[in-house]
């Protein structure tokens, strides 16, 4: 129990930024408007490429012997890979909703 006092001690100020970044990330999120809230997350799990680069890189330099760190970064990079995947197929179905539909005979 000293050992988690004494850590929340050494980091309060790394505490009270990541609690202000959560109610702030709720309040941008909730004043989105539906319309836009899926148009924006498929751009956001766009940008998520930069998690698999970086899942690489950190996978290059691991010593082959960190099995923690090689299984870690293999679930970062398959992760990431699913949401670009899935970031692509969102606006995919989005930009199908807006072309015209051809008559049927």
């Amino acid at each position: 129990m000293e050992i988690i006092l004494s850590f929340i001690n050494d980091n309060i100020e790394m505490i009270y930024v990541i609690i202000l970044s959560i109610i702030l990330g709720i309040q941008v999120i909730e004043s989105v408007p539906a319309v836009l809230h899926t148009p924006l997350m498929s751009g956001a799990n766009a940008i998520h490429g930069v998690v698999i680069i970086g899942a690489i890189i950190i996978m290059g330099k691991a010593d082959p012997s960190n099995t923690l760190a090689l299984v870690l970064g293999f679930i970062a990079v398959v992760l990431g890979t699913l949401n670009v995947v899935g970031g692509f197929v969102v606006t995919d179905r989005m930009l199908e909703m807006f072309k015209k539909k051809s008559p049927k005979k």
